[in-house]
Parts: C-alpha cells; structure tokens; sequence
C-alpha cells in the first residue's frame, strides 16, 4: 500500500510517500480502507520533535513510528476476532493517536475503542475532520462542570479547528458565544452561530469591561492575568492550546489562582474518547454541528497540507483524501 512515513525529525521536507507493507488486524483490532484523513496541530510537532517533551514518548533522536495521522474516516475491509463492535463493510471514524496513528496511508489498524460509526449525513472528509478537534473542544468545555444554558461563554482562537467546533458545541449546550477571531474571519464564525464576534485586531476582549462565566483559549496568547480580569467572580478558563507561554502559565499559574480564589483556570490534555466522540456523532447527526473544511490534499501532497497548517492561516479544517 501506498503512505506517508518520516525517518527522520525535520520539516515537510523529510516526509516521504512510498509503498509499504499493508497491515494485518490483531485480534483486537480492525483494518481500515482509509478514504480520508485531516491534518492537526500533533502531526506537525510529531514530525519535528517539537517541543522536546514530545521525544520522550516519540524518540530522542529520530522517531520511533514512522507513521503520522490520526483522524480518521473509511470502511472496514476485515475485523480481529475478538473485535464485537464493528463488521467488514462498516463506515468508521475516529482518533488514532492510542492506536500508533498512521493514517496517512491507504490502510492502517485501529482498536476498536478508537471507533464510531460514521453520521451517515457525512461525507468521508467531512467525517475526518471530526475527531481530534471536536473531542478537544468538548474536554475543554466539559473539564470543570456541565456549561449551564444562559451562560456567557468565550472561545478564543475560535477561527481554528478547535475554537470552530467548540463555538458550535457551546452554542448547542445554550451557551451566549462570543467568539474571537481575525478581521478575515468575522463573517464565517457569525454564520455558524456566534451570538457575538470580536475582532481582535480591533478589540482586546480583557479590556472592554465585558466578563464571562467560562473562556476556552484555543489558540493565541494573552497572560493569565488578563484572563483573569475577563472572568466573573465564580468564572472558569481553560487552556487546550496556544502559545507555549499560554501552555506553561495554565499549567503551573492556573492551579495557584484555583486554590486562592473562586476562579477556576488551568489547561486540559485532552486524549481519544469514545464516549465524547459519540456524543460529537449524535450532535453531528441532528446538525447542530457541522464540520469546517478549508481545503483537501491527495494523499501524495501530505507534505504541502501540513506545510499549509503550519502557516496558522487555514480557516477550517485541512484533509487528506485517501480514497
């Protein structure tokens, strides 16, 4: 079979698309006919070994898997034999970073917890550009307490492809979303249902005088401290991407603010779920989300994809189509 493999740390440049062996389920797993793949922020740092901490589970010197893509969507061509929730034929998506990635290839092996039954409304792209994402914004939303209808929730970064599934799960749960974003990015989060739209080239949202119940910081940096201000006395912010100083002050400052005050910030480290994925499948299924795709690349110009995500301009999800 034809995929994408990297021997070595570096840029796009060392990826290479070649032939390699086609996998074969073990008993607890199912082979999949992959037709599409999307690209997230974690094939990038995987391929450069960045930031370091990544080589401590993926390799000091060169990687140990070779192989790079986790989201996931095609049709089971064959089943292990302890596998009882999937059949040959199924149309499948899902998160393949418990099970070695290495989507990016025309077959790859998955465990079944790693699966759900694709929304039959959705195209095999469209169902590719779910998993990671959606799940990392519902961990977000859903790490300290169930968002409450009424309240004002922010996303920041809300034009990436977390802050964009996360703006519409926040307005399906009856949240007030404020959303923010680029000038270039105004009109798209106001079409997929943002009550208010801030451009931050035009306004700083920690100093407007505005305060909201819960903030999801997407991408982007402000200093906890600013933040802070921009909560309500009992308000929450969490951290599930950004500038590394972003990362570092959720994770060492947001557990202080915790203890001392009424606030709640910190960051979540968000992991495949099968459970959070159906729920995704359910809310997919009645539209109340819809998937944000910016552009597709054949398999064969998975470099050019990431090389593109890297740039912080894709408005929308980037996919690999396979099949």
């Amino acid at each position: 079979m034809k995929a994408i493999i990297y021997t070595e740390y570096g840029s796009p440049d060392v990826i290479q698309f070649k032939e390699v062996e086609k996998p074969t389920p073990k008993d607890d797993q199912v082979l999949i006919k992959v037709h599409a793949a999307s690209v997230n922020a974690g094939d990038w740092h995987y391929l450069r070994g960045t930031p370091w901490l990544f080589r401590l589970s993926s390799g000091l010197l060169k990687p140990k898997n070779i192989f790079l893509g986790a989201d996931v969507a095609g049709r089971v061509e064959a089943v292990g034999k302890n596998v009882t929730q999937f059949r040959p034929g199924d149309e499948v998506f899902g998160d393949l970073n418990a099970s070695s990635r290495g989507a990016f290839a025309e077959y790859v092996c998955a465990t079944e917890d790693a699966l759900v039954l694709k929304p039959a409304n959705l195209s095999f792209e469209e169902a590719a550009a779910v998993p990671v994402a959606a799940v990392t914004a519902l961990h977000g939303l859903q790490s300290s307490k169930q968002i409450q209808a009424g309240q004002k929730v922010l996303i920041n970064g809300a034009s990436g492809g977390v802050g964009l599934f996360a703006v519409q799960i926040a307005k399906a749960l009856g949240a007030e979303v404020t959303a923010v974003c680029s000038t270039r990015n105004v009109s798209r989060l106001r079409s997929i249902g943002a009550d208010h739209v801030i451009d931050y080239s035009q306004e700083d949202f920690t100093k407007n005088g505005q305060q909201y119940d819960f903030i999801l910081a997407a991408n982007g940096y402000r200093p906890i401290s600013a933040y802070k201000r921009a909560l309500t006395p009992n308000g929450t912010y969490v951290m599930t991407g950004g500038a590394n100083a972003q990362m570092f002050e959720a994770m060492l400052l947001g557990p202080l603010v915790s203890i001392i005050g009424k606030q709640k910030m910190g960051n979540v480290m968000t992991k495949p779920d099968q459970n959070k994925l159906t729920f995704m499948k359910q809310l997919l299924e009645d539209g109340k989300v819809k998937p944000v795709i910016d552009r597709c690349y054949p398999l064969g110009e998975t470099a050019e994809a990431i090389r593109y995500l890297e740039t912080g301009h894709a408005q929308g999800k980037v996919v690999i189509t396979v099949a």
